[in-house]
């Protein structure tokens, strides 16, 4: 996998979450995965198709999920994963993965996206699209979300 795939995505998140009431974004660290993934958590898996043909993973744990998703309501507080909550949390990652696919219209990448499957629960098997998977850990006002690349080819 070409590790100039991974800028568009760390670009989309730097850029985005400010505009939901996150004051500082960072990356934390950058790790090679392998193809078959165990995660806990909220998990919201995007297909990509196009020139370039894989999927995004989003990983949050379920209390970070709650956060983001009460910031993204205004300061609502979140008790729960209820299907408000979820659908904060999977227009999030639809509005991540358009702004990712602008950037890589930007590069000359044509790219679409599915529909956001979001997924929660414990040691949740995810099979990525690629032996390889990269693994990009970013922080929102504090909060980690791992964003797990995994382009075929």
């Amino acid at each position: 996998m070409d590790v100039a795939h991974v800028n568009p995505f760390i670009e989309s998140f730097m850029n985005v979450m400010p505009q939901l009431g996150f004051a500082e974004t960072s990356k934390k660290g950058l790790a090679v995965k392998g193809q078959e993934l165990v995660c806990s958590g909220v998990i919201i898996l995007v297909g990509i198709v196009g020139t370039l043909k894989g999927n995004v993973v989003y990983r949050i744990d379920t209390e970070h999920a709650k956060k983001i998703a009460s910031t993204m309501m205004m300061g609502m507080p979140v008790e729960q994963l209820d299907d408000m909550a979820r659908s904060a949390l999977s227009e999030l990652s639809n509005m991540l993965t358009a702004t990712a696919a602008t950037g890589f219209a930007n590069l000359g990448v044509s790219i679409d996206i599915s529909t956001p499957t979001l997924l929660s629960g414990e040691n949740i098997s995810v099979k990525m699209s690629s032996k390889q998977v990269l693994s990009i850990e970013l922080l929102a006002s504090g909060i980690p979300v791992e964003v797990l690349i995994s382009f075929e080819g």
